[in-house]
């Protein structure tokens, strides 16, 4: 009979002990820690998504892979070797706007677009992120949000794809994209593979989410977009993104085009306005001219790009 009862204690205490079927596996594991000594529940350390998803994201930038600052001839681009040269000085004048301003008001997402197609906005976006990139404590990012015609790769020299539409159509991964400019604080994320359908790209969740997870991890974050009066994409951009940069152009920009591109846009997202190509002496003693190589002899001109001036 001991026998038996000492059966009958076992199978009850093994009863007790096993979990109950209404009770779910969180539920078991607080009751094991709750049981634990305070030495093991030390060990224990709750690590929040956000947290993970923060650090795997810095990883991909650190580990970027880098691509040459070789810019095409003729493409303007400022040279951080060369600083004194033109355009620099007038860009330098800009980041320094722009930096004031980000004191004042929450400013990392950057949209530069203009009325009409070649007015400068490619130029004024690439010059004025290489100019915050040259500032060693800000992390610049410079990405073609211009699915159309894209021109950041081509001004950089770089592939285009894998880029932007690769990764909002889940053809390629963030780390896939973003590429970093060797020597610099610049990195680049270029428009991918042409695409049929850009604006229904642009308005797919991915893309906002993109947005505010490049937001997070860039001091400046600054999209060359399509102009304002040839597709909606920049006007749908400009509504996720911090500010909204306008480039015009003298002589070519009407002001019927620059009025209605400031009516598609939100008022209060519109930073200023960069006017670029204007004659010398046009737009008064604080304007900056400057030439470039037109000819095969290498003479000096003044060109369409010449001045660039903020409102």
């Amino acid at each position: 009979m001991s026998r038996i009862h000492e059966a009958l204690r076992k199978a009850a205490q093994e009863n007790i002990e096993r979990p109950r079927p209404s009770e779910t596996r969180d539920e078991r594991y607080s009751q094991m820690f709750e049981k634990a000594p305070p030495s093991a529940t030390a060990l224990v350390e709750t690590v929040e998504p956000e947290e993970v998803e923060l650090d795997e994201f810095n990883q991909i930038i650190r580990n970027a892979r880098e691509v040459a600052f070789d810019p095409a001839n003729g493409s303007l681009l400022v040279n951080p070797a060369k600083p004194r040269e033109a355009p620099s000085e007038e860009f330098r004048s800009l980041r320094t706007r722009l930096n004031h301003l980000q004191t004042l008001q929450s400013l990392h997402t950057l949209v530069v677009t203009s009325a009409s197609p070649a007015e400068g906005k490619s130029f004024t976006a690439a010059n004025l992120a290489i100019t915050q990139a040259q500032l060693s404590e800000k992390r610049v990012l410079l990405a073609d949000f211009d699915l159309r015609r894209p021109n950041v790769h081509t001004a950089l020299q770089i592939d285009s794809s894998p880029g932007v539409t690769d990764y909002l159509a889940g053809q390629a991964a963030m780390e896939d994209v973003v590429r970093k400019v060797a020597g610099m604080n610049l990195w680049l994320m270029t428009a991918g593979e042409s695409v049929p359908n850009p604006l229904e790209l642009l308005n797919l969740k991915e893309c906002k989410n993109l947005i505010d997870q490049l937001r997070t991890h860039f001091d400046w974050v600054i999209l060359d977009t399509p102009p304002l009066l040839s597709a909606a994409d920049a006007n749908l951009l400009a509504t996720m993104c911090d500010g909204t940069i306008l480039v015009v152009r003298i002589g070519t920009t009407t002001y019927d085009a620059v009025t209605r591109a400031l009516q598609s846009l939100c008022e209060n997202n519109v930073l200023g306005v960069v006017v670029n190509g204007s004659p010398h002496g046009d737009l008064g003693k604080y304007s900056y001219q400057y030439g470039y190589d037109s000819g095969e002899q290498g003479k000096r001109t003044q060109t369409e790009a010449g001045t660039l001036y903020w409102v």
